[in-house]
This record gives structure tokens, sequence and C-alpha cells, in this order.
């Protein structure tokens, strides 16, 4: 018997060696780190895309560095400028900018053209023209973000008698029906009929401009006919229509724009996408999405957001982070988040896939995005835009939200100090 149990010990010990050696050697494993920010739920996602991920890959560890978004950009600004920045680093179309300014990302076209899994004309065009710069393309697009949704409350509709919006609208159809929707007593508005933060949706649709040129700004042009129109337009509506509450009714309201919508105190909130997860929880009254309205003369132009990541230009395994980048970037992340309604696939054929367009989950006209992108203006290209918008514009346009000013008035300060703050040196 002893000697049964002898050998069997000797080749248990055996196995358990052969089964060591077969074992990832992890001080061995190259280590890919990735900075992003994010929702609680795209944070999940983005670690259950991972770990799944690393489990055909097992030789490359991916180490996910989630920062706040409030802190984000400067971070990594930080970490760029000391020459220790991640190896991927998730960008909003916006941060791009700064991030660009300090040369901080590889070129990515090399890989595109050589991986025969990928290819960018899988991708909305428009996003990918906001990441390329000089012909090459430094961001792999994850998804697109127009800021053209007006979600409205099927209810309040229907309790007025009132038809609900088409994606062909006009903005005078959306003002009347704004006034139908928007309910007083005495002296105190008690329900909105309409509400949109996206100031620069009214100047795109009135036919104006920020600037002369997104991708390459030479001057500002505020003082543009259909700027100053559009702008003029967005105060009526909260001071001369009433339809929309000011920034004193909403400090007053003591609500969040999303829960002046959930709370039925709102008919109309113009916003984007990202809005969903938590319209989604509404048990006590039914909401959809439609397009944003059409300006005076049929034109259609939103602003947008979106996002992607991008390489380390000195990364020391630029091969191992683009497989990385592909995961995080790829078909299934891309359809994960579109199922819980956080983001607009880059990916076109996951937006008109049954991840989203053909999906049933609310809102269920959310389609209507993939022919939204169309017509999408992004911010200017200069690191120089979040300084001249805080510091020269929205000042200056809060007097005219406000109704202290007309728009008329206050143009050509706005052009004046903006361009000089763009041509300083």
């Amino acid at each position: 018997m002893s000697r049964i149990i002898t050998s069997i010990v000797a080749i248990t010990l055996v196995f358990l060696s052969f089964s060591g050696c077969a074992k990832i050697d992890k001080t061995n494993l190259t280590k890919i780190e990735v900075a992003f920010w994010g929702s609680p739920e795209e944070k999940e996602i983005i670690t259950e895309t991972i770990n799944k991920w690393e489990k055909d890959h097992p030789n490359i560890k991916v180490i996910l560095n989630h920062i706040a978004a409030n802190g984000y950009s400067s971070k990594i600004l930080t970490r760029i400028a000391a020459g220790s920045a991640p190896d991927i680093m998730f960008a909003e179309v916006n941060i791009f900018t700064s991030f660009m300014e300090k040369g901080a990302f590889l070129d990515l076209t090399q890989f595109i053209n050589e991986d025969p899994d990928i290819s960018i004309d899988d991708f909305f065009p428009e996003v990918v023209d906001r990441f390329t710069i000089g012909g090459k393309l430094y961001c792999l697009p994850r998804d697109t973000a127009p800021f053209a949704c007006v979600f409205y409350n099927k209810s309040i509709f229907d309790a007025a008698e009132i038809p609900y919006p088409k994606d062909d609208w006009t903005m005078d159809e959306m003002l009347e029906t704004a006034k139908k929707l928007t309910i007083r007593k005495g002296n105190e508005i008690t329900q909105y009929g309409f509400y949109s933060w996206c100031w620069m949706n009214f100047i795109y649709s009135f036919g104006g401009s920020i600037v002369d040129n997104v991708k390459n700004p030479g001057e500002f042009t505020f003082e543009r006919p259909g700027t100053i129109e559009g702008i003029q337009f967005y105060s009526d509506l909260m001071n001369k229509y009433e339809v929309m509450p000011s920034s004193t009714a909403l400090a007053n309201i003591g609500m969040a724009l999303w829960e002046l919508f959930t709370s039925g105190k709102l008919a109309m909130y113009s916003s984007g996408i990202w809005e969903t997860p938590q319209f989604r929880k509404i048990s006590n009254f039914d909401w959809d999405v439609v397009m944003f309205p059409k300006g005076p003369s049929g034109t259609r132009a939103f602003g947008t957001g979106g996002s992607g990541y991008c390489i380390y230009k000195e990364t020391k395994y630029p091969r191992e982070a683009w497989l990385v980048l592909k995961a995080l970037s790829g078909s299934e992340g891309q359809g994960k988040l579109a199922e819980d309604g956080l983001a607009q696939p880059a990916m076109r054929k996951i937006a008109e896939g049954p991840a989203w367009a053909l999906s049933s989950q609310k809102p269920k006209n959310k389609k209507m995005l993939n022919e939204a992108v169309k017509y999408v203006i992004y911010e200017p290209f200069t690191p120089k835009w979040r300084e001249i918008q805080d510091n020269v514009i929205m000042p200056n346009l809060d007097l005219v939200f406000n109704g202290k000013k007309k728009m008329a008035e206050m143009a050509p300060e706005i052009d004046k100090k903006a361009n000089i703050l763009l041509n300083e040196k």
C-alpha cells in the first residue's frame, strides 16, 4: 500500500511540475495601461470587454486606469508633459484637440492599412475626419454623439391632444408646440414646453457659424446674420415666449435638467443620447426622441460629441497597444454600449444593426441619429477654444440669455475679443 501511495504522489508531483511549466510567467507579461473616463456603466462595460479579451491574449495585461471626468484632461496633459503618458488614452472629440497640440499620439494609419480585421470605411466618416490630421488618423473612433435628440413626453402630448413631433419638423413648429405645452398658474410656470442647453444648434440651424473654418479656424464669426438670429431666437425662447426655463428659473426649481424631464415638468428636452439610461427608468409616462428641428430656411445642423482611443507616441509596445485599442473600439464593446443606450456606435454596421437602429428598446426612434450624423458640426479645432469659450463667449452670451442685451449688440464684442485670443502667439 505504501508503494502505491508513493507512486501516486510521484505522479502528482510530475503533473504539477508540467502544469507549472504551462502557466504564463506573469513577470514577463506585456503591460498596457489604458486611461479613460466615463460613467459607472461605461466602466463596467469596458472592464468586461477587456477581461474577456485577455483570456485570448494571455501574454498581455491591460491596466485600466479610470479617472474622474472633471480631472481627466489635466491629469493626462501632466503625464504627457512628463513623458509618462498611458499607452492608450481615451479622447473625446474636443479633448483630442488639446492632446494633439502636444503631439502626444501615434499615427494609426499604418496599423489600419496592415490590419485585415478593420477598415476605416467601417466608421462614420464625420468622426473619422475629426480624428484625422494631415491625412493621418490619430484616434480610432468608439462612438459619435450628435446633439440632435429632442426627448418628448408622450403623455403630455396625449393630454394636450397634440400630435407627436416628426423628424422633418421645423423651428416654427417646435415653438408653436412648446407654447401649447407650457402651463401657467398665475405668475408661476408649472410645466415648460421645451429646453435645450445647446445654443450652438440654433446658430447652425439659422445658417450661422462660430468660426470661418472648423478644422483650421482663422476668425470667429458671431457677427454673421445667421449667428445673431440663432442666438437671439434661443434667448427669446426664455425671455420673450417663456416656453423654456431661464437659468434663474432653473435655480429656483432646484432640479437637474434631466430631473425636470423625468418629473413630468418638461414636455421636450433637447440633449444627447447619453441621457437614455436614466430615462429608461421612467415608469409613469411613455417617451421617445425626435430629431432637432430644421431652421427657418430648412437648414439642418447640430453640434456633436463623440470619442475614441489613441496610442501614446512614446509607448514601448505599439503593436500590443494596437491590439488592445482594437478591442476597446471594436464591435463587441460598441455593441454593448449601444444596447445599454450609453452611446451611438461609431461603427456603421453596429449603428445600423440590432444593437442600435433595430433595437426595440427606448427610445424607439434612435435610428434617426444615423441620419443626423451627416449634419454634425464640431467645435473649433484649436487648443484655445475652451479658454475663449469660458472667458469671452459665455460671459457675453449670458447677458443675452438673461435678456439684458440683444445679440446684435454683443456679437462685435465677442468677435473682437475672441479673435485677439485666437491669434495670440
